[in-house]
C-alpha cells in the first residue's frame, strides 16, 4: 500500500502520550503482579516481560527524546490510560488482600491482559503511522516499533493462554500448564489460535 501524508498530527501525538503511560502503568501492573504469582513458570514469564515493558519505556522515551516532545505532557486520554493502569495495579492488591492465593494469581493474569491488549493496540498503531505516512518522524517511529513488536505479541498471546488454563485449573478441569501458546512459542493471532486448538491434544500426553 501506498504511502501516505493524510493523518492527524495531534492524534499521532496523543497516541504517543499514550502509548508511554501503557508503558509505565504497565511496569506498575507487573510489579504487583508479580507478587500474586503462585505458579513459578508464570512468576518468572512476568519478571521477563517486566524486564522488558522497562525496555520499552526506555525506548519510548527516546523517541520522545528524538521527536522534541515532553514525557511529562499531559492529554484527558494520557489521564484515562493512567488512571486505569492504577485501577489494575488496585484490583490486584484488592484480590491478594481478600481472596486465596489462587484466585489473586488468576485475578493478576487478567489483568496483565487488560493491560497488554491496550498496549499491543497502541504498538499497532504505531506500526500503521510509521509505515503508511511520509512524515519526517516515520523512521523514528519504525525503528522503535520494530524493536518491541515482537515482544507485544508474545506478551499478549502468552498471558491471554495463562489466564485461560488458569481459569480452567480455577474449574476443576483438567489444564495444560505452562499454556500452549507457551510451550510452543506463539507470536502471532493465528498462532495463537492453533496453540489453543492443540490443547486437547497436549493434555492426552500428559
Amino acid at each position: 500500500m501506498a504511502r501516505t501524508s493524510n493523518f492527524d498530527q495531534a492524534q499521532v501525538r496523543e497516541l504517543l502520550l499514550q502509548a508511554l503511560e501503557t508503558e509505565r502503568g504497565g511496569i506498575q501492573v507487573y510489579t504487583a503482579a508479580i507478587k500474586a504469582a503462585q505458579n513459578p513458570d508464570l512468576r518468572k514469564e512476568f519478571q521477563e516481560y517486566l524486564e522488558e515493558t522497562t525496555t520499552h519505556e526506555e525506548i519510548l522515551t527516546r523517541v520522545f527524546q528524538q521527536l522534541g516532545m515532553d514525557t511529562e505532557e499531559q492529554s484527558p486520554g494520557r489521564a484515562v490510560v493512567a488512571h486505569l493502569g492504577q485501577s489494575l495495579v488496585a484490583a490486584i492488591e484488592m484480590a491478594m488482600q481478600n481472596a486465596d492465593p489462587a484466585a489473586a494469581e488468576l485475578v493478576a493474569a487478567e489483568c496483565v491482559v487488560l493491560a497488554e491488549t491496550k498496549d499491543h493496540s497502541n504498538w499497532e498503531l504505531i506500526g500503521q503511522i510509521a509505515l503508511k505516512t511520509k512524515a519526517d518522524f516515520a523512521d523514528v517511529l519504525k525503528q522503535a516499533y520494530q524493536s518491541v513488536e515482537k515482544d507485544e505479541d508474545h506478551h499478549l498471546y502468552h498471558t491471554k493462554g495463562w489466564a485461560r488454563e488458569l481459569w480452567i485449573q480455577s474449574l476443576g478441569l483438567p489444564a495444560v500448564l505452562p499454556p500452549p501458546e507457551e510451550v510452543k512459542q506463539v507470536e502471532t493471532a493465528i498462532g495463537a489460535s492453533r496453540a489453543e486448538q492443540s490443547r486437547e491434544e497436549m493434555l492426552k500426553r500428559h
